[in-house]
């Protein structure tokens, strides 16, 4: 019988298991999770016949690379890198065959943050309430993955697109967020608020899975105190005691302390998984 698993030959800085996540768990202190940017995860899948909700690999800056034990189909998008199966270069954003054994290595990204993989069949890690999501934050689903992990794949159940090649639109060269101001916007000065919607962030170094945040202008607090813990839903922008917005992505905590002086429209933050530390980050007031 075909030993249908994928080893990991290198892990990159940070790859996980991610899907669609496991939703409805709030109430028990278990985030969403799942792939950061959900539109080029459900890409991939349709690339190489898999359903939407099959896991995929969700990369971080240096890629990774992966040896099949069984012919495989792959694809890979979001940030663009470059794509080698044993050396000969690969398509990205298309379907590319990946024979038994061959190295299947997927390169640095040129562009933006996450790049997405997947396999035809998906992966088979063992689901944690339902889902096969890695959860930086709470610790469920499987573990990132190290060199020598030995992925389970499953059985294709369709054929891979016949197409020569699925764009997505590039990493952004400026973060525009759309946000909806409150709950907790009345604990910043007028000055404050201001600010925080006409002046430029910059994406911090120190944003991962759980929050984008940012450098920039100080938002001054009116009240002085702390909050009761309340429920925190994704896109979030929670200002800790220093003053910098942080942006809740999918890891983030169920509930928290801190205001809350707007939230992000869910559509912009898939450009959030993308941008790179450095780059300019401007909140757009809307209503």
């Amino acid at each position: 019988m075909t030993d249908r698993a994928l080893a990991v030959v290198r892990a990159g800085a940070l790859t996980t298991l991610q899907d669609q996540g496991r939703p409805g768990h709030a109430h028990l202190g278990v985030p969403h999770s799942g792939a950061l940017d959900p539109g080029t995860a459900a890409l991939v899948n349709r690339l190489v016949g898999n359903p939407a909700s099959a896991a995929v690999l969700e990369t971080t800056l240096d890629g990774c690379a992966l040896r099949p034990r069984c012919p495989v189909t792959a694809a890979v998008s979001g940030a663009p890198c470059p794509v080698t199966v044993n050396g000969r270069p690969a398509p990205w954003g298309a379907p590319v065959h990946v024979p038994a054994g061959a190295l299947l290595e997927i390169g640095a990204a040129t562009a933006g943050v996450r790049s997405y993989v997947a396999v035809s069949g998906g992966f088979l890690a063992e689901p944690v309430l339902g889902s096969r999501s890695t959860d930086l934050l709470s610790g469920l689903g499987p573990a990132p993955l190290a060199n020598g992990t030995v992925l389970p794949l499953g059985r294709p159940s369709a054929p891979a697109a016949r197409v020569d090649s699925a764009p997505r639109p590039a990493p952004p060269a400026e973060l525009v967020l759309h946000v909806t101001p409150g709950p907790r916007a009345d604990w910043f000065t007028p000055e404050a608020l201001h600010t925080f919607t006409t002046r430029a962030y910059r994406v911090s170094p120190a944003s991962n899975r759980i929050g984008l945040r940012t450098e920039g202008p100080v938002l001054e607090r009116a009240r002085t105190g702390e909050l009761a813990s309340e429920g925190m839903v994704l896109g979030a922008v929670q200002v800790p005691p220093d003053g910098h917005p942080v942006v809740f992505l999918a890891d983030h905590p169920t509930t928290g302390g801190y205001p809350v002086v707007a939230v992000a429209r869910a559509g912009d933050l898939a450009a959030a998984a993308q941008a790179v530390p450095g780059i300019a980050v401007r909140f757009v007031g809307v209503r």
